[in-house]
């Protein structure tokens, strides 16, 4: 019997590069479950993947029924309609948080999901509550570094430069 997930995610960067964290609420029949974490340094990107990310790696069982409710058109288009697919056969070139896209696609091939954009802010009450769990998390004094984007700016010549 396949389990039947709601998944509502919500990333947050307070100065985009900035602090920040995710909040998650994954909700199956009268299970409830809420996640977040926060980072040091981040962009606001990241934590949006991030959150849907880290929703499907708690699911105790393969192959459920996942509907993923995202405030973030970065995460659900790329998805959604079939970009992702072309940014594998490319390698991810040119393409930023390759190392959560590739985290994504490893963990979203044991379900079934379908992604759905939710307007931000429109009331909506779980999205709404995984803004306050990302928001405060990314306000904790708990905060992890993003390991990915600490490794991009390394390689970002725009950022770094060897002159004092």
């Amino acid at each position: 019997m396949a389990h039947n997930v709601a998944i509502y995610t919500d990333g947050s960067a307070l100065g985009n590069p900035g602090k920040g964290g995710y909040g998650i609420v994954l909700l199956s029949g009268k299970f409830r479950k809420e996640l977040s974490r926060g980072y040091t340094l981040t962009t606001n990107n990241r934590m949006e993947l991030l959150a849907v990310i880290v929703g499907l790696e708690a699911l105790k069982f393969e192959g459920c029924n996942v509907t993923i409710f995202s405030d973030s058109k970065y995460v659900v288009d790329p998805i959604e309609k079939g970009w992702l697919r072309n940014w594998v056969a490319t390698g991810f070139k040119g393409k930023k948080n390759a190392d959560l896209w590739q985290r994504y696609l490893a963990v979203a091939g044991r379900h079934n999901i379908r992604l759905v954009w939710v307007k931000g802010h429109a009331e909506i009450p779980e999205n709404e509550r995984c803004d306050r769990l990302a928001v405060a998390a990314a306000n904790s004094g708990k905060l992890l570094d993003d390991h990915g984007y600490l490794e991009s700016l390394k390689s970002d010549p725009a950022i770094f430069s060897d002159e004092p």
